[in-house]
């Protein structure tokens, strides 16, 4: 599994960076930087709540 971003839809709010600071981060410009690249089975809750989070639904998980 792992996380993707859509580009066009992110917007830089940073909630998904609050709740998983161990999977994503946000640079210096406000772009979402994506920190791995496959998911273990402890990072998947994490990367499930990031998706959810985010207002503008630009994270996927599969």
């Amino acid at each position: 599994m792992k996380i993707s971003v859509d580009r066009g839809r992110c917007e830089g709010y940073g909630l998904c960076a609050e709740a998983a600071s161990r999977l994503v981060e946000l640079d210096d410009d406000g772009e979402l930087v994506i920190k791995v690249e496959h998911l273990s089975a402890e990072q998947l809750a994490d990367a499930q709540t990031a998706a959810r989070v985010c207002p503008v639904a630009a994270l996927r998980v599969g």
